[in-house]
């Protein structure tokens, strides 16, 4: 297994003079008004020997643990605090500033002064630097100590103040006032697009990155605990298999032979058990060249695990405890709130044969049918089907069009046709 490691500093992290001579090689007919101002202010600041820093910045807070730590009056631990972020918002107010900086953690806001910054009789970082080369979205490091404004609000009071990296894109701005927000990015194309963008100005994004992660890892604790084993699997395959997909297709050049992404890990899981192993599971990237929409992306992640010895049962104990642990785990509770719906993940689930459900929301009993019979249904509820359908293809065509949306809870259909 090879690690890898990589060193983002950053943009102007090679060099002032290599970046500048980039910059002026660029043909600027492309650049907005403003993309043309950015890199001129940052031209400006280099000629003026105010060169970026890219070194190491030594971050000792965030603007969360910064306003907990405040609450709980733990004065002593905020009189040298340390934070990098970007700008998002400036009230200049002549000889000082309020601004608001964003961390990876959330937002904070700081109180700049002329006179704290300035070197005796230099007084260029404040009148140049802060007001005149810096714009919204540009990176900075702060050191200060905290205080509470008259407003109430915590803030941090700037005693020294780095530059440390431009934005040489204006972000979209989003304004607030009073708790509500104006002016939010809504266009779909723009927000799964430009999922960067979208990450700064919407915090709410950034959150579900991180209930992801505490998704998988919850998972993979509790397959861990449970005896299960972590594998995996080839990504490259010389026959896709596992599902019915069609697969983007690639060029082995040393072997001269077609490879293709996989479309399902399911096969190679598969021959682990037959080798020997009790229980495996993969996080298996998976890639279909297919039709795409909001739900379904044709390069996607899915848990597969399999295991020998057990019946459907067992699965379906095993599956209602993973997700009441996942919800606890990340959500705090296993009850969450979903739109206007709470769900609730305390195990046990709901078990229902798909027969009793079409029933119980048709009032038709498929359970003694021939298939000729459940086509006859499938005329009486008015339902487009193939001539090509089964009896299993019948009988989910009526559960999925009149009784799926009945499940709002975690729910198991079990006892499906297999013929």
């Amino acid at each position: 297994m090879k690690i890898r490691v990589l060193f983002i500093g950053t943009p102007n992290s090679l060099s002032s003079v290599t970046f500048a001579q980039q910059e002026k090689n660029m043909q600027t007919t492309h650049l907005s008004e403003q993309e043309i101002v950015r890199r001129e202010k940052l031209q400006a600041a280099e000629a003026g020997h105010r060169s970026i820093s890219a070194a190491l910045y030594p971050v000792n807070n965030y603007s969360t643990e910064i306003k907990s730590s405040f609450a709980d009056e733990r004065m002593d631990e905020l009189n040298n605090v340390c934070l990098a972020g970007r700008i998002m918002s400036v009230r200049d107010m002549g000889k000082a500033s309020f601004a608001v900086l964003q961390d990876s953690k959330g937002r904070i806001q700081i109180y700049v002064r002329k006179d704290d910054l300035a070197k005796g009789e230099d007084t260029s970082m404040y009148d140049i630097v802060w007001k005149k080369l810096l714009d919204l979205g540009d990176f900075i490091g702060i050191k200060g100590f905290v205080f509470r404004t008259k407003t109430g609000e915590v803030s941090v009071h700037v005693k020294e103040l780095t530059f440390l990296a431009k934005s040489l894109r204006p972000l979209p701005v989003v304004r607030e006032a009073d708790g509500q927000t104006f002016d939010a990015v809504t266009d779909p194309e723009f927000k799964y697009r430009q999922r960067y963008a979208d990450l700064v100005i919407d915090p709410s994004v950034k959150e579900t990155f991180v209930k992801r992660t505490k998704l998988m890892n919850s998972i993979r604790e509790f397959l861990n605990d449970h005896g299960a084993l972590e594998v995996d699997t080839p990504v490259l395959q010389s026959i896709p298999g596992g599902a019915a997909a069609r697969p983007f297709t690639t060029h082995h050049n040393a072997l001269d032979v077609p490879f293709y992404l996989r479309i399902a890990n399911e096969l190679y899981l598969k021959r682990l058990i037959v080798g020997g192993f009790d229980w495996v599971y993969e996080f298996s990237r998976n890639f279909r060249n297919e039709g795409m929409d909001r739900t379904h992306n044709p390069e996607f992640t899915i848990l597969e695990f399999y295991t020998a010895y057990k019946d459907y049962l067992w699965m379906m104990n095993v599956t209602e405890r993973l997700l009441e642990k996942a919800a606890g785990d990340v959500c705090g509770a296993t009850d969450v709130q979903v739109g206007d719906k709470v769900i609730s993940f305390k195990a046990p689930f709901k078990r229902i044969s798909i027969y009793d459900a079409i029933k119980e929301h048709t009032g038709f009993d498929l359970s003694e049918m021939s298939e000729d019979a459940i086509r006859d249904v499938c005329r009486q509820l008015h339902l487009q089907v193939d001539a090509t359908m089964g009896k299993g293809k019948l009988v989910d065509e009526i559960f999925g069009n009149r009784c799926e949306q009945h499940y709002v809870q975690p729910t198991f259909i079990i006892d499906y046709p297999w013929r």
